[in-house]
């Protein structure tokens, strides 16, 4: 139950990096760079890191072996993400297609995340935070 009380908790602290870091983005990128989509994916990038950190260290209890090796369990985690994104964005869009209802459609996104974020959970388990036999 800890685990996924702190599981939840890293998982809105790194919504808020994400909402706060695309506002600070939109407010202070020079041009070219101040638009929405380039705020999106800097509020990515930012709750992505925060998010990871936190899971690495305190969900997993994980070392990597280097900054080598780091890099490569950031990138195996970033795509278990896309992965279970598309879970959520495909029960919303779902929800909104059966029921064209806002409070439905926001169901299904919640119903959606929460699947995401188990099936995450179980992904990095297996695949991103082994330890490697010495």
């Amino acid at each position: 139950m800890r685990i996924a009380l702190l599981y939840a908790l890293f998982a809105v602290a790194a919504t808020a990096v994400n909402i706060a870091s695309q506002a600070l983005w939109l407010r202070f990128a020079p041009r070219p760079l101040d638009t929405v989509a380039a705020s999106i994916m800097a509020g990515t990038l930012a709750g992505l890191a925060v998010k990871y950190a936190l899971d690495k260290r305190y969900i997993f209890c994980f070392k990597p072996e280097n900054a080598a090796h780091d890099s490569r369990l950031f990138m195996l985690y970033s795509l278990m993400g896309i992965l279970t994104t598309l879970v959520f964005w495909g029960a919303e869009w779902l929800f909104e297609i059966l029921f064209r209802d806002d409070f439905m459609r926001y169901l299904g996104g919640v119903m959606g995340l929460g699947i995401g974020y188990a099936a995450k959970y179980h992904l990095d388990k297996k695949f991103v935070f082994v330890q490697q036999p010495a």
